[in-house]
């Protein structure tokens, strides 16, 4: 049987050990609570643009476009010159676009104009932002004489028509999808370029640019990993509406027969050669307006999306 002397010593400990146990729940509740893991600018921006309902359903419906203009033709079971029998069939089971008066089917012909149209307003989009950002970025960081040829030679550009200019050299080469695309992401080129200059003008003077100096950093390399990536956010959302500007060009200037040519095709095209059918086979001319809607308003609204995620002084909450 133990004696006095060992059994106080043994009570003052269970004493002592149950009263910091309040103090011990609490210290690992403070830790819960301010020990969060940190988030990156990009983890919050994506939290912010989930919030916007719009652009998120905006980017499912983009999905599936993308998906029915490439995965699609190699599911269908008709091509875009493969005739049928069926003459000016209205949507139906067997067409679900239906066809037209030489029996071909309107699904396989708007997947592949889909295709296309999309193809050239992603060249736009990113090509034309690529160059102009270079561009810019160049121009905005040396400033001084570099700036001013620059911004004079973009200033020059921006006088030219761009769809006049596509339309010439698109009629000239035969249509093709690329070179249409190619000039009309090299007249968007300058717009991008003023607007990154801008972005850039206001970068080169921050502390993280003097510090990457005086550290001894060349000028590629302050351009490259510090303002390029500072003004991305920028630059992506004017990507965005090129992607959409680009739609509707394309689908003015196959509208006036200066765009894409047959035997290609694209949405443009289809809704001028269903101008003419419009009151005997409005398929025609409907489908494809309709596509073309979904295209430009679903981008439209990821840029609007993607604008409000990524500016830090966006303070408005998306329900």
């Amino acid at each position: 049987m133990p004696d006095a002397g060992t059994s106080r010593p043994l009570l003052d400990d269970a004493t002592d050990t149950t009263a910091d146990a309040p103090e011990v729940r609490r210290g690992h509740r403070a830790d819960r609570e301010f020990g969060a893991k940190e988030r990156t600018q990009w983890q919050i921006a994506f939290q912010r643009f989930r919030r916007h309902r719009v652009a998120m359903i905006s980017v499912v419906v983009f999905v599936l476009l993308l998906l029915f203009a490439f995965v699609g033709p190699l599911l269908w079971k008709y091509g875009t010159d493969e005739l049928t029998i069926d003459l000016s069939t209205p949507p139906d089971g067997a067409h679900p676009f239906g066809t037209d008066n030489l029996g071909i089917d309107q699904l396989a012909v708007v997947m592949r104009g889909t295709g296309q149209s999309i193809k050239i307003a992603l060249m736009i989009g990113l090509l034309g932002t690529a160059v102009g950002a270079i561009w810019g970025v160049v121009s905005g960081y040396y400033g001084g004489l570099t700036d001013s040829a620059l911004m004079r030679f973009a200033d020059l550009l921006l006088t030219i028509p761009g769809l006049a200019l596509a339309a010439a050299l698109g009629h000239n080469f035969g249509g093709s999808w690329w070179i249409i695309g190619l000039v009309l992401a090299g007249t968007a080129t300058p717009y991008v370029a003023r607007v990154t200059r801008g972005t850039v003008l206001t970068l080169r003077e921050r502390e993280f640019i003097e510090a990457a100096r005086a550290l001894g950093a060349s000028s590629s390399r302050i351009m490259l990993r510090h303002l390029l990536p500072n003004a991305f956010p920028v630059l992506l959302v004017n990507a965005t509406l090129l992607i959409a500007t680009g739609i509707l060009a394309e689908t003015a200037l196959s509208f006036v027969g200066f765009g894409i040519r047959p035997p290609d095709t694209s949405l443009g095209l289809l809704v001028y050669g269903g101008v003419g059918a419009i009151d005997t086979r409005p398929w025609l001319f409907y489908i494809p307006g309709v596509f073309i809607i979904l295209i430009v308003l679903s981008v439209n609204f990821i840029g609007d999306g993607l604008r409000d995620a990524l500016d830090p002084r966006q303070t408005r909450e998306r329900r």
